[in-house]
């Protein structure tokens, strides 16, 4: 769905359960850094508010996006126990097609861990033409990508356990 007709953080607080007991790993790209810290800043904040004790919460920083998925694959052998990983980064189109092949190997990355992993790795890239779209889903106008991503990861996080 696009993102201008539905506002990134927005979502009914009922349907997502508490969190208390769960613990999540946040990988953060610093490239970008006046976005994805608003991002993670929205993640973190959205787990909090769900329960998820601050000393279940590991944030790591990578370089940039292309490394969002190295160190989502593995952060889950390096902490006591993550329920999800989120992946946060922010890629801005520029003059060359180094824009399409960053978004193409983070986005088959995350598929591929979501595909072989037994957690869920969620996919919290920006994508964006220009700076004030990034800005404007990075708790703009258009609400904060990072919330969402952290809504879904408890989500998923949920489902996961059904399944075992």
């Amino acid at each position: 769905m696009a993102t201008e007709l539905q506002n990134l953080s927005a979502y009914n607080s009922e349907t997502v359960l508490d969190a208390s007991n769960m613990h999540f790993a946040v990988v953060v790209s610093e490239w970008n850094p006046e976005i994805t810290e608003k991002l993670k800043e929205g993640a973190c904040g959205t787990l909090l508010r769900h329960g998820v004790k601050p000393e279940n919460i590991t944030v790591v920083y990578v370089p940039g996006s292309f490394e969002l998925v190295y160190a989502a694959k593995r952060i889950t052998g390096s902490i006591r126990r993550a329920d999800a990983v989120i992946g946060l980064g922010c890629v801005i189109r520029g003059e060359t097609p180094h824009f399409d092949y960053v978004c193409a190997g983070v986005t088959q990355g995350f598929s591929a861990l979501n595909a072989e992993g037994d957690i869920p790795y969620i996919f919290g890239l920006l994508t964006t033409n220009n700076l004030q779209q990034a800005i404007d889903r990075a708790g703009g106008k258009y609400g904060n990508k990072g919330s969402e991503c952290a809504v879904t990861a408890i989500k998923m996080a949920a489902l996961a356990c059904d399944f075992k």
